[in-house]
């Protein structure tokens, strides 16, 4: 495993982090098998654990804790998001900043997540959505400052909304944010537009969140792919998505370098841009934690195939399934 420096924090956090959604809000979740993940990415090298409250409603904020309690001896970086008040995702431009995160339900949820956690305190807290209208109201962000104060965090940032990575420039350079999450993969390379030199000026962290693009990117999910009804991947993979989301994977499968795979290799396109500080991709079984974690040690791409990865860039804009 590599490590970067997480922005202006000056932390070493691994390349290769760990996204708690799956375990905590999808179907087919078994709390046993999540830690056994768990565990085994920390034996890799694994330190950055990213989780919402949201994410089973504090299901998966436990597991992260029960992470903490059983590795005494290693330095784990905690990371979980505050949900908006009006439970509304992603937030529309015409959600005001008191429908979402007015300072009361940022330090209500603060103390709710850590009572889930069973921790005194958290690394990295994030606003779980945003919009970069707020970014001139104080209220917000003196919370945040407060939160630090007492001890409760050490840091701050926002999660950005699906496909909007300029709706956090303004939020970036206004010196308020320590980090931002964002989607960042083959297909969507959008914030290295704005969002990434704003990010590289302000020494604020990238934290690249679904790296292989809820799952196309994996290149296991085809046109006959289906999920339960109560799985939030029902919705997002509609027919609509579905069907160019895999189309366009199928392009990338002659690329994919000898010995190698589709995730390797959309995980590696991913370490190639220095900005990111680390990549969250959601594993359940030991064996994705081990194929994740083992491109970290591979290293970059040639130069040559990192290029031509960029010409399968997709710009996408939000729609009704996609939130």
């Amino acid at each position: 495993m590599r490590y970067r420096t997480f922005g202006r924090t000056g932390w070493q956090v691994s390349e290769i982090g760990y996204g708690m959604w799956g375990m905590g809000g999808w179907t087919g979740s078994d709390d046993a098998q999540s830690l056994e993940s768990l565990q085994r990415a920390v034996d890799l090298g694994c330190n950055f654990f990213d989780t919402a409250y949201v994410y089973g409603n504090g299901r998966s904020e436990n597991l992260l804790g029960e992470l903490v309690r059983n590795n005494p001896d290693k330095r784990i970086y905690t990371a979980t998001k505050v949900p908006p008040k009006n439970m509304q995702y992603p937030t529309l431009p015409e959600y005001t900043l008191e429908e979402c995160y007015p300072a009361e339900h940022i330090e209500e949820f603060t103390h709710e997540s850590l009572a889930n956690a069973g921790l005194a305190d958290f690394d990295l807290l994030q606003l779980h959505t945003w919009n970069d209208d707020w970014a001139d109201d104080n209220r917000w962000s003196n919370m945040l400052d407060s939160l630090k104060r007492q001890g409760l965090i050490r840091a701050s940032g926002i999660s950005m909304n699906r496909w909007e990575p300029w709706n956090g420039v303004k939020a970036v350079r206004s010196g308020k944010i320590d980090s931002v999450q964002v989607i960042y993969n083959i297909f969507d390379q959008n914030p290295e537009d704005d969002l990434f030199p704003a990010c590289q000026e302000m020494n604020v962290a990238v934290i690249a969140r679904v790296p292989f693009d809820e799952g196309t990117l994996t290149g296991t999910i085809t046109k006959e792919t289906t999920f339960p009804p109560d799985d939030w991947r029902a919705r997002y993979f509609s027919p609509e998505n579905l069907i160019r989301s895999v189309d366009r994977a199928e392009e990338l499968k002659p690329l994919i370098p000898e010995g190698s795979s589709m995730p390797d290799m959309a995980l590696r396109f991913i370490l190639g841009n220095p900005v990111v500080s680390t990549i969250i991709p959601g594993m359940r079984k030991v064996a994705n934690v081990e194929n994740n974690i083992a491109a970290s040690d591979r290293g970059p791409l040639s130069p040559q195939l990192q290029e031509e990865l960029r010409g399968h860039r997709w710009v996408r804009k939000p729609a009704p399934w996609s939130d």
